[in-house]
């Protein structure tokens, strides 16, 4: 990680000293005479240590302590002290500074403080972090580094203050809740309800009651009222996935809701007004789905006043190796394991697959890969078999059948034969190779009589 550290003394002489030997350490430090300077630095980036002289004019070591206490993330303080003001130091530690070092500083201490500072801001940083990513708060969880996503979280940003309705359109598994969520967590409804519904998993005979409520004697076996999610919503964010599922009726009542905020339960002649913003998403081209009679056209243009597309993983590759070290991170802390990284193999096989299932495919085999390799490394070995056997570009290889035919049998124990020579004959990484698994490979070669001088010949 990459820290920041920031050192404060209103002899800039004495300030520059420290920096020079802490930048000749390998840490990022810039040097001032001017508190409020650090100040400004930890409101508009992540500060994680402060080394401040006590003795200055204007604001000293403990009240820059307490104005950097104040902040939302705050850094760290080491308070720098004279031997006849050890009492302040005292003081400042009550206040919740890190540590304190008397001058002259002894510079071995000072970077073993620096040092064990920096392993705490670490860990806080990451506790932070990995909070974030489990309760699916914020900006946090829409990882990625393509231009695509940088635009996606812009957006986000934009919108999340407003009212407006927002649609999100991508495949399955590409993280539409995600950005729902993000934008309700970045909202002034933030502390209200989020409600998210599955309309295809819920049967179009049930849906209707379910997201508006109904009374009692509504129909058969509504033995009492019942409030619908809708009600329970009230201020806060509706999440309607897979919105073009829903059936005409519930349609209607779902455009009359956006346009006057109001619905009626079913079996209930009472008009209920209420404060909701909603967020839908699909799957499917809902122009198709229009055309096809399948959606409203008017509820389509209420729903699509802010229209965020979420490309497949497979058009946004960059992004794979962000997400791998995002579900490494969050998969040691849930399952307590110490996987440190993927070898160059694991991740060549994981940049060439396709993921159909997108960002929820990768998501789920990271977390198997997880569980199952044994080292503090994954490799291509430890990925599942249809990572390993990732379909081919055969146009690619210029291969053409020939008039005459080919006999299969010897083409196939020909390239066992490639295999096994490239591998040195370990059959592991022959099977690796050739995307099969070791039991596989052992029986075509006692198929095939593939002996280890045959292999070696």
């Amino acid at each position: 990680m990459q820290y920041n550290i920031v050192v404060v003394d209103d002899e800039i002489r004495q300030a520059e000293i420290i920096v020079k030997i802490l930048e000749d350490h390998g840490y990022n430090v810039k040097g001032t005479n001017r508190p409020q300077d650090a100040i400004e630095i930890a409101k508009n980036e992540e500060l994680d240590l402060v080394i401040t002289d006590q003795a200055m004019p204007g604001m000293d070591g403990i009240k820059l302590l307490e104005s950097l206490s104040s902040l939302k993330n705050p850094p760290l303080v080491v308070i720098l002290t004279g031997y006849g003001t050890i009492s302040k130091a005292v003081e400042a530690m009550k206040k919740k500074a890190f540590d304190y070092i008397t001058k002259p500083i002894d510079m071995d201490r000072l970077l073993l403080i620096v040092k064990n500072a920096l392993e705490l801001k670490r860990l806080d940083r990451e506790n932070r972090e990995l909070r974030a990513i489990i309760k699916g708060e914020g900006l946090d969880t829409i990882v990625g580094s393509s231009g695509v996503i940088e635009d996606i979280k812009k957006t986000i940003k934009k919108i999340a203050p407003t009212n407006s309705t927002v649609l999100i359109t991508g495949e399955s598994g590409t993280g539409k809740e995600l950005v729902a969520r993000a934008i309700h967590n970045l909202s002034l409804r933030k502390n209200e309800p989020f409600s998210a519904v599955n309309c295809a998993a819920i049967p179009d005979t049930l849906i209707e009651s379910e997201l508006f409520g109904y009374e009692k004697g509504a129909f058969t076996g509504a033995t009492s009222s019942k409030e619908g999610i809708i009600g329970a919503t009230n201020k806060g964010t509706l999440f309607l996935d897979e919105i073009s599922e829903l059936s005409p009726a519930v349609q209607a009542k779902l455009l009359r809701l956006i346009q006057n905020k109001e619905f009626k339960p079913l079996g209930s002649s009472e008009v209920i007004s209420v404060d909701i913003r909603i967020i839908a998403a699909t799957n499917k081209v809902v122009e198709q789905e229009i055309k096809s009679g399948r959606f409203r056209e008017d509820l389509y243009y209420r729903l699509n006043v802010i229209p965020i597309n979420i490309p497949p993983l497979r058009e946004r590759k960059t992004d794979i190796p962000v997400l791998i070290e995002h579900f490494i991170k969050k998969y040691n802390h849930i399952h307590s394991k110490q996987i440190n990284k993927l070898d160059d193999g694991a991740l060549s096989l994981l940049m060439k697959y396709n993921w159909p299932g997108n960002v929820r495919q990768l998501e789920s085999v990271i977390e198997r890969t997880i569980l199952l390799t044994e080292g503090d490394t994954i490799t291509r070995d430890d990925l599942p078999l249809e990572i390993k056997t990732t379909p081919i570009d055969i146009n690619k290889y210029e291969f053409e059948l020939p008039d005459t035919g080919i006999n299969f049998y010897e083409l196939e124990r020909e390239i066992i034969i490639k295999a096994m020579k490239k591998s040195d004959g370990v059959i592991a990484k022959a099977a690796s190779l050739l995307g099969m698994s070791y039991r596989t490979l052992q029986y075509r070669l006692e198929k095939f009589g593939i002996s280890k001088r045959t292999e070696e010949s």
